[in-house]
């Protein structure tokens, strides 16, 4: 006699009515959103170089973090892994965090932010605005392994930017930040920039951007900026991918490892910048601008003048592109503060006098150490 056949059915569909209705209110409310912005800066009109920033700070929450924590809620509703009675948890320091209480609340579920002690207490208000609550840690590299045994304990999802950020978004389109990007330069008159800068947190951004040019065949560079104290630059330039470094004082960019979800292959340049240099990037950008912008705009906008420069001593042509990252409100008591930057022996003097000389010459020699 021939044995019978085996099946067993775990089909629950109570379960995947409540993922559907869960995708549906996800991207009900990216339909309400329209996109963000992309500022011209201004640069002298006689150098012939055109430098864009992408507003990401009027997302609902506030930062370029809001689209990764949309990609990974899909992400993790499409894979089974939410549950209409589970606790979302997220090792974070900050930014993701805020995003992430925000489309939890819109599920209807808890969140835990696993965050370093030392995130600024305008994130943290943040966080708890939206109805998350902060579990903190003293050691920054201790929020992997926190955020697994909370998981674990609570029965719940850890959503795990740093693994799953280079994936969760399709880097081929499908309204991508690159995409975006590409679209909102469609009639000016250097279409496809010369450079794309980015800085990297959990490395998504740069994966998704990188991947989109080369599947694109678009002859765009990418520039990483990387902030001292973090692990990416060292780990890029060596080969070592599994360096650890002190982490960074910018927070949201810059980690203490290599994340996996850093993609080093779609990079073609990467600069380090010290902390007085993001900090004095980032009021001269507001300044200049009129936008109010964070940290790590700052540190991208330091990337950004170094290759202007460049492009203006050969002679070129053509347009940059970076973003903002956030705005300067959650980091008045930090970034922001005098006081604050001289407890930390942080002097951005040099820097601003660099900066503000570019703007009146396009030469631009970093200030030494």
């Amino acid at each position: 006699m021939e044995p019978a056949d085996t099946v067993i059915d775990r089909c629950d569909p109570a379960c995947r009515a409540w993922s559907a209705e869960a995708v549906r209110r996800v991207e009900a409310d990216a339909n309400r959103s329209a996109d963000t912005h992309l500022h011209v800066f201004p640069l002298p009109p006689e150098w012939g170089i055109d430098l864009y920033l992408k507003d990401e700070s009027v997302h609902p929450t506030g930062s370029l973090k809001h689209r990764l924590a949309r990609s990974l809620f899909l992400y993790g509703l499409a894979n089974g892994w939410i549950k209409e009675d589970g606790t979302i948890i997220e090792a974070s320091s900050g930014s993701t965090a805020v995003s992430e209480a925000y489309f939890a609340r819109l599920l209807g579920l808890p969140f835990i932010a696993v965050i370093p002690r030392t995130t600024s207490p305008e994130k943290i208000a943040l966080i708890e605005f939206q109805g998350g609550r902060c579990h903190f840690v003293d050691d920054p590299s201790a929020i992997y392994a926190e955020s697994r045994r909370l998981a674990e304990e609570t029965g719940g999802h850890f959503m795990d930017q740093f693994t799953y950020a280079e994936r969760a978004t399709d880097w081929r389109g499908n309204n991508n930040i690159a995409e975006s990007i590409f679209s909102q330069l469609s009639l000016e008159r250097y279409p496809v920039p010369t450079w794309i800068v980015v800085s990297a947190g959990t490395g998504g951004t740069s994966a998704t951007i990188g991947r989109y040019l080369r599947y694109r065949r678009l002859r765009t560079q990418m520039t990483v900026v990387d902030p001292e104290g973090s692990a990416f630059f060292d780990g890029w330039t060596s080969g070592d991918f599994g360096r650890t470094a002190p982490g960074s004082r910018i927070e949201g960019i810059g980690r203490p490892r290599v994340e996996p979800s850093f993609l080093p292959t779609v990079i073609d340049r990467m600069i380090q910048v010290p902390d007085g240099a993001s900090i004095a990037a980032m009021r001269w950008t507001t300044e200049v601008s009129g936008r109010s912008v964070g940290g790590s705009t700052g540190t991208n906008m330091w990337g950004v003048v170094r290759l202007v420069s460049e492009m203006l001593a050969r002679g070129e042509r053509g347009s940059v592109v970076t973003l903002i990252c956030d705005g300067g409100e959650r980091y008045a008591d930090t970034y922001g503060s005098d006081a604050w930057l001289a407890a930390k022996g942080i002097d951005i003097e040099p820097y601003l006098k660099a900066l503000h000389a570019f703007l009146e010459t396009g030469e631009f020699p970093p200030p030494r150490p």
